[in-house]
């Protein structure tokens, strides 16, 4: 059996905030001789649950990527969230699939983590009863604005990509199928490649990038 320690999470961007959560699981790994993993949704559960689109950073194996290249977590459990998922009890998606599928020993999560059945579960409590450590982790900041997705993304459709890397941590990764163009930029510039951006992923503000 493969014990984890698992990072909680939906991980739009893999921002600074991410980063604390995932290097935090990573370290209690490392001292319980165990695997560091993470636990995200293939799709934002707002979107399922509201019905209404919700543009992303990144793809799901943008995101898979980015925990995977930049934290060295290569365990990166990406589960279809469906009607069953969304009305899970949150003591039961702790007991039955963290624990009792995933084998976790430990949950790493966000101060604002949420997770259950109109999200009415927080982890520190059924931690205690179970036995599994436990760590939350506050807000991370850049410049006094917190670090977040939502913010994020709006700086991604403002085309302001300078400031969304200061609270990525990273470049803003965008991957896409290259398509062929008028050859306007290897003509008169330079050589530019054109993308056809994954479903439900941010264009950035219109540019050259």
């Amino acid at each position: 059996m493969k014990e984890r320690v698992i990072a909680l999470g939906f991980f739009d961007g893999v921002h600074l905030g991410h980063g604390a959560l995932l290097r935090r699981a990573a370290e209690e790994a490392a001292l319980r001789g165990c695997t560091p993993a993470v636990f995200t949704f293939d799709r934002p559960p707002k979107e399922v649950v509201t019905g209404v689109p919700c543009p992303l950073i990144n793809s799901p194996e943008d995101r898979r990527d980015l925990v995977r290249r930049l934290y060295r977590i290569q365990d990166v459990l990406m589960v279809p969230f469906d009607r069953e998922m969304m009305t899970t009890p949150w003591d039961d998606f702790i007991v039955r699939i963290l624990v009792g599928r995933y084998h976790a020993v430990h949950l790493v999560a966000g101060h604002d983590h949420h997770f259950g059945h109109r999200n009415q579960g927080t982890p520190e409590q059924k931690c205690a009863q179970l036995g599994l450590g436990c760590d939350i982790i506050p807000k991370v900041e850049v410049a006094g604005i917190t670090v977040s997705s939502t913010y994020i993304r709006r700086l991604v459709e403002l085309g302001q990509i300078s400031r969304a890397n200061r609270f990525l941590g990273h470049p803003h990764t965008l991957t896409g199928t290259v398509r062929h163009g008028r050859g306007i930029g290897s003509s008169q510039l330079f050589p530019t490649a054109n993308l056809i951006i994954p479903p439900h992923v941010l264009v950035p503000s219109h540019g050259v990038y």
